[in-house]
């Protein structure tokens, strides 16, 4: 707030109003809060480098120089330009998935600030952790999908720190640690049940040809969904291969077509669905098709969840990991950017090893006879 002052009043030696009324005392006090904010630009520009001039120093008295930006602005601005690449670049599920953090940022800030919105630069160490809590209290996320939330905001600040809306990282000391999960896939002794079963619907039966495609195949739903003629090639051997760009990590897939996957792919290539579309294989929604997985996991007596991801793990484990492909052309095959993300395939291979070892150890001390020992020389 400007001030105004009589001349008669104001002193030219002292630079300050003359008196020692309220009046007086206040502009005084104003004119001092005004000279330490100028200093402490000053120092700020010298130290930073920056040129020194009047303009500069005004433009930064007057918050001109460095706007105030919001984290849920920055997070919605992110999200509406997410969902222009949503089907391209990102698979769709991931850009919902950032809106669904949206949420719960605001619902947040709501219950824990009471405020609309909150200042980026005032984001810290202690924010995060308690969004983590309220991630798993409030919004009863387990220990797993609240960190997958933290990693979406996290995102969110990486932006604004490359944009150098934020001083200070305050994920610096803040460690995500996920915890393991056991993932369920099918032996083969299921995979043969679920194939052979014979179905009476055709809505079963596109769907379970559907689920053992992406077991011989590792593909996931949405790039199942969008598989087109064009992306079988022939590959080095001479023989069929799927060459695609994965929805969700953007990565390359290169997949040789083995004989059952082969074999669907035949079984459909005249159906109408594939014959007045560019697409390989009819599929439904995901919605539909894990509800009917449903339907005929019971009709085959499998009690594990059927569903497209369980089919992907099946791949890797069941298909290629167990009989003997190395690990690194598993990783190529899933489109993984980093193998990290395959080894724990690995382990529940190795655990698997270990269990069929334990009966056969136990196998082997039933038919090992019992010897007296002769101590005798």
């Amino acid at each position: 707030m400007s001030r105004r002052v009589e001349p008669k009043f104001w002193s030219k030696k002292s630079q300050k109003v003359m008196g020692t009324n309220r009046e007086a005392a206040e502009t005084n006090n104003h004119i001092n809060n005004l000279k330490h904010k100028l200093h402490k630009i000053h120092q700020r520009l010298v130290d930073e480098d920056q040129i020194v001039s009047s303009k500069s120093i005004m433009n930064l008295l007057k918050g001109g120089g460095k706007k105030v930006r919001f984290i849920l602005q920055i997070f919605k601005e992110h999200n509406e330009k997410t969902d222009l690449l949503a089907g391209k670049d990102i698979s769709v599920s991931t850009a919902k998935r950032y809106w669904t953090c949206y949420d719960h940022v605001k619902q947040f800030i709501e219950e824990e600030y009471n405020l609309e919105d909150y200042k980026l630069k005032d984001i810290d160490y202690r924010f995060i952790t308690k969004f983590e809590f309220f991630l798993k209290t409030t919004r009863k996320c387990n220990h797993n999908s609240a960190l997958k939330y933290i990693n979406n905001f996290k995102k969110i600040i990486r932006i604004a720190l490359a944009n150098q809306w934020m001083d200070r990282d305050p994920f610096y000391n803040y460690k995500v640690q996920f915890e393991a999960v056991e993932r369920e896939y099918l032996t083969s002794d299921e995979i043969d049940t679920l194939y052979t079963k014979e179905l009476h619907f055709d809505r079963l039966k596109v769907v379970r040809d559907m689920f053992v495609f992406y077991c011989y195949t590792g593909l996931a739903y949405s790039d199942v969904e969008k598989l087109s003629k064009s992306d079988i090639t022939i590959g080095i051997d001479g023989k069929q291969w799927i060459n695609i760009k994965r929805t969700k990590t953007n990565t390359r897939s290169s997949i040789p077509l083995l004989p059952i996957a082969k074999e669907i792919l035949n079984r459909y290539a005249y159906h109408p669905h594939v014959i007045k579309s560019e697409r390989l294989i009819p599929v439904f929604s995901n919605q539909k098709s894990n509800a009917y997985l449903k339907e005929i996991a019971m009709l085959c007596g499998i009690t594990k969840p059927l569903t497209t991801h369980l089919a992907r793990h099946t791949f890797a484990t069941t298909i290629t990991l167990t009989n003997g492909v190395p690990i690194e052309t598993v990783s190529k095959m899933l489109g993984h950017k980093s193998l990290r993300t395959t080894q724990h395939y690995a382990k529940i291979v190795d655990r698997k090893v270990s269990d069929d070892m334990k009966t056969l150890e136990e196998k082997l001390k039933n038919q090992v006879p019992n010897k007296e020992i002769n101590t005798k020389n």
